[in-house]
């Protein structure tokens, strides 16, 4: 009987097996400090970065938002004045208008164009790659070659494009300077020079589609307009979205057509939000206003972008 009590007395072991992890706790916890600081030290470049070139401005812009200040004086404390007068002022509602038309014809233009353009390239059997390079040569040129180029082109003098409309009796109106066709063709240039982007994500997009589906549907006799509804474009609306909603951002901040084709004479008609934030800052030496602009479209962007973020749960499909 003493021998079975004594043969049971290793059921001690485990208290010396806790005390040893106890142990060894605060040297795994020394460890985890050493390497959570090594992996600080690996970003602190970027978080630096971060901090003087993104946060540090975003706040300084917000002091200036409600501040008086030309740059080399003294700052004054305006209250809410720049944002009333955002919203007050003639010229900053026009700019706003012509923001809102420029992204409403840009937007859905160029993913409807993008998208054709992918959807007839993946159907191509030879000569796709060429023409994957021809599209996507104007998103790696500089958009001020982009301009000079199309500035060119709606010269009511010298446009080929002009002249082709004359040949048909159509008497083509003066692009840039008409308040009727200024943001369309500001608009056109934009899809021109972006529509290689989107083409690539969207033959991306195109080339991961589950093929059993689309081999079921035809197995089924759905017709290729049915398969392009019915599937092909659920199946991308996460794509869709990612498009969407950086092309609104994009085109919100539209800035660099303008300044090449009307320098810092651009007529009410062709003003955008991002031309008047340069304008009222870096010309007139506003920054409280400039300043107050900016905020009103940060809060503009963030708003649509939260809205696309809620509204996706109704028509964004993902694959498991």
């Amino acid at each position: 009987m003493s021998t079975d009590l004594r043969a049971a007395t290793p059921a001690a072991a485990p208290s010396g097996d806790g005390s040893r992890g106890r142990r060894s706790s605060p040297a795994r916890r020394a460890r985890r400090r050493a390497e959570n600081a090594l992996a600080l030290a690996f970003l602190s470049p970027q978080l630096l970065g971060l901090t003087v070139f993104m946060l540090g401005p975003l706040l300084f812009a917000l002091v200036l938002a409600v501040s008086n200040w030309d740059g080399f004086g003294t700052r004054s404390f305006a209250g809410l004045a720049n944002f009333r007068w955002v919203f007050t002022d003639p010229q900053m509602l026009t700019s706003m208008r012509n923001t809102l038309w420029f992204t409403v014809i840009q937007v859905p233009g160029m993913m409807v164009s993008a998208f054709l353009v992918a959807f007839m390239l993946q159907k191509a059997a030879r000569g796709r790659n060429l023409y994957r390079v021809f599209f996507f040569a104007p998103v790696v040129t500089s958009s001020v070659a982009v301009a000079a180029i199309w500035l060119w082109l709606l010269n009511p003098e010298l446009s080929p494009i002009n002249n082709a409309l004359l040949q048909l009796g159509i008497i083509a109106p003066d692009w840039l300077q008409d308040p009727r066709t200024v943001i369309p063709a500001i608009a056109v240039v934009s899809i021109w020079q972006g529509l290689g982007y989107q083409m690539v994500i969207f033959m991306a997009g195109l080339e991961n589609l589950p093929r059993a589906l689309l081999e079921a549907a035809s197995i089924d006799g759905a017709s290729e307009r049915q398969k392009l509804w019915r599937i092909t474009l659920p199946l991308l609306s996460p794509t869709i979205l990612f498009l969407s909603i950086t092309g609104i951002i994009g085109s919100f901040q539209v800035f660099d057509y303008i300044y090449f084709f009307l320098d810092t004479t651009a007529p009410s008609s062709a003003r955008t939000i991002v031309y008047e934030i340069v304008q009222i800052a870096f010309r007139e030496f506003n920054f409280g206003r400039g300043s107050a602009l900016a905020v009103v479209l940060f809060l503009i962007l963030l708003a649509l972008t939260g809205l696309q973020l809620l509204a996706q749960k109704r028509w964004v499909h993902y694959t498991e």
